[in-house]
């Protein structure tokens, strides 16, 4: 299967739409603290929180969705192949974690990889979330949560193109997606191993 031109435009407005900094620009637009100065310096939901407080965060966190679902979404209704949808997904995520508007800095990629599942693959978001909330709730550790469901996500997304569920380019999103949000996870896997990760406190307060 080859890619159109079609495909390559997506795959492009994937990327762009990934980059779009949605933490900077919410703390810009609403007059709150940026989330580069505080915590791991990432752009994120988590590090949203930290910086700007609980409404603040969760608005980015959403946005950080959208931008994986929508451009995945236009893709597959305008007449996109299976791979070329798969591949904007993938830039998606690549975008998130390695934001053109940002010199390459950004966030992890999940929520926006999300997103881009949501679409594809939506029966995985609800097997696959069990694996990222339990061990943040047992062990309070975002990162951990983040990588173990992404990489289950990936596993269910593969399952389900074997059984005929998906067409068997979601798996190449599955894997590559996971293998950029575990790219952008290097230094808190580094962390973990030296058991020195940050906690996540659900009663840390940002500027509000």
């Amino acid at each position: 299967m080859s890619l159109s031109l079609l495909d390559v435009l997506f795959i492009a407005i994937g990327y762009l739409a990934g980059s779009l900094p949605m933490g900077v620009l919410v703390a810009r637009l609403t007059g709150a603290r940026d989330p580069r100065t505080v915590g791991s310096g990432r752009t994120g939901g988590t590090n949203a929180l930290r910086a700007m407080g609980a409404w603040r965060a969760a608005l980015v966190a959403t946005l950080d969705v959208m931008k994986g679902f929508v451009p995945v979404a236009v893709a597959a209704l305008a007449g996109c192949s299976s791979l070329g949808v798969a591949l904007t997904g993938v830039a998606c995520v690549v975008g998130a974690a390695r934001s053109v508007f940002l010199r390459f800095h950004g966030g992890r990629g999940v929520a926006t990889g999300i997103g881009a599942t949501l679409f594809m693959a939506p029966l995985a978001i609800p097997f696959g979330l069990p694996f990222f909330i339990v061990p943040i709730w047992l062990t309070r550790l975002v990162s951990l949560g983040s990588l173990i469901g992404t990489a289950v996500g990936s596993a269910i997304i593969g399952l389900f193109v074997v059984l005929g569920w998906d067409p068997w380019p979601y798996f190449i999103f599955a894997v590559l997606g996971t293998a950029v949000v575990w790219i952008a996870h290097y230094d808190n896997i580094q962390r973990l191993l030296r058991g020195e990760e940050r906690r996540f406190d659900p009663l840390a307060r940002g500027d509000g």
